[in-house]
């Protein structure tokens, strides 16, 4: 009997450590659009796609009111505009989480509390080199609350590596690597939380589709595999790839066994006629093949981490209309607006493959080649409208001559089309240069060209 009692123990440690991260599979509910359904709605639509768990971007009350003994972890967030206040005073951590955090802690299982978003993908210094700091701040704030179960984390882009391929070759950024990822790794070891990971496959297959093999960026490669001449380890589709990249990068830092945690992951179900594959066939594909591998039991991890859990948030919820980029910005949800599917989906994994019903056949996988124009938007706020014409005529050589009274585009009692020509002309000046036909939301690529008699809109040929 004298091996019983330890293993016993041991069955339990390990049995309490899986019920505190399972693969159960989350989604992020942004809120950047003005026609979403209400908290408590959404709150039911997070159910009926079987999440459990969500993440939001804000400690929005109304949205915490909702989640109300509904089982439902919740992740919430600092924004990053508090970072530096927090960071300086304990005080102002202490009244933010008794503010945002204790009155709704009893009854709403918020579980993570993630400082910021994406910082250190962004050049503000000042704010960078108060994460840490903040962080610490955050995490003495809620032990002075006796809020124990609630890890702090911060969410970070592919973008903190510089080099990512091979796997093997993880290495974080130089900028960041000792001022920033050292202290981070150490405080997230320490504090026994995790490493928050946003992770796209679309990007790298998106920029180079001649090379990255799209099923392999979809988790669907039947046969292709990539090996790692660093460490003999046989990858079968790109996430992996990705996710070993940071591990390896950790690890090099001296960091092997922090957790990594998918902040957000997903695939564009739309995209602008310049961009490819954002359609809903690939993104139902991605996303219901990624909660297949999250849910699976027992887990399977990655090549550098067999059989590890990788909890997850899928992004997002709804395609929100307010996001500013390219057009896939705005097409990343499970829902519309309206809350109706985009695709059917659902984030327990339950679901086989065969009931659901058959998606549309994707039609901009490959790049589009032609003509495309730049014009204002449908519904466009005109006052906004007029003002991006200044910033398009301000910008570049002779952008808007065309537009002048007396010459051949100028219509004096259209601002629609005296814009449109002026995103046109910004656009076929300064693509290559990283313009984009955006405007603050405002503009979209056309490939139905609009000019008329004598005045011929510039364009850009794809």
């Amino acid at each position: 009997m004298g091996h019983v009692f330890p293993i016993f123990i041991l069955s339990i440690l390990l049995s309490t450590a899986g019920a505190e991260i399972s693969g159960k599979v989350g989604v992020n509910y942004g809120q950047l659009g003005n026609n979403l359904r209400s908290p408590s709605r959404s709150v039911e639509l997070i159910k009926s796609l079987k999440a459990k768990r969500v993440k939001i971007y804000d400690a929005n009350p109304k949205i915490l009111n909702a989640l109300k003994n509904t089982d439902i972890q919740v992740s919430i967030m600092l924004p990053n505009e508090l970072i530096v206040n927090v960071s300086s005073s304990q005080n102002f951590s202490d009244s933010w989480v008794k503010t945002n955090v204790v009155p709704f802690y009893k009854e709403t299982k918020i579980r993570y509390l993630l400082v910021g978003n994406e910082i250190l993908s962004s050049s503000d210094n000042a704010t960078r080199i108060n994460l840490v700091p903040a962080m610490r701040r955050m995490k003495w704030s809620l032990k002075t609350h006796e809020l124990h179960k609630i890890k702090v984390g911060t969410p970070s882009a592919m973008d903190v590596l510089e080099s990512s391929f091979p796997p093997s070759n993880g290495t974080f950024r130089s900028d960041i690597s000792g001022p920033i990822m050292k202290p981070m790794l150490r405080f997230l070891n320490r504090t026994k939380s995790f490493f928050f990971l946003d992770v796209y496959p679309y990007f790298p297959w998106a920029q180079d589709p001649k090379n990255i093999d799209l099923d392999y960026a979809l988790f669907a490669a039947k046969n292709r595999t990539y090996s790692d001449p660093g460490t003999g380890l046989t990858y079968t589709n790109l996430f992996d790839q990705m996710v070993d990249a940071v591990i390896f990068a950790m690890k090099r830092l001296g960091y092997p066994n922090i957790r990594i945690w998918i902040a957000e992951t997903g695939w564009p179900n739309g995209c602008d006629i310049d961009q490819i594959g954002g359609n809903i066939y690939n993104a139902a594909t991605y996303n219901r093949n990624a909660i297949k591998k999250f849910t699976s039991d027992p887990a399977v991890g990655t090549p550098a981490r067999p059989g590890w859990v990788l909890p997850s948030f899928i992004f997002s919820l709804y395609n929100e209309n307010q996001k500013p980029g390219p057009g896939t910005e705005r097409h990343f949800g499970l829902l519309y607006p309206n809350g109706s599917n985009v695709y059917q989906i659902d984030l327990s994994g339950k679901t086989p493959e065969s009931e659901y019903e058959p998606l549309p056949a994707p039609t901009n996988n490959e790049p589009y080649k032609g003509k495309i124009w730049c014009v204002v938007k449908k519904n466009a706020n005109m006052s906004a409208v007029s003002g991006a014409l200044s910033y398009a005529c301000s910008q570049g050589n002779k952008t808007c001559d065309a537009i002048q009274p007396g010459k051949a585009c100028y219509k004096a009692k259209s601002l629609f089309r005296l814009a449109s020509y002026a995103f046109s002309s910004y656009w076929a000046q300064f693509k290559k240069s990283g313009g984009s036909c955006d405007f603050n939301g405002l503009a979209t690529p056309t490939p139905k060209d609009p000019s008329a008699g004598s005045c011929k809109f510039p364009s850009v040929t794809l």
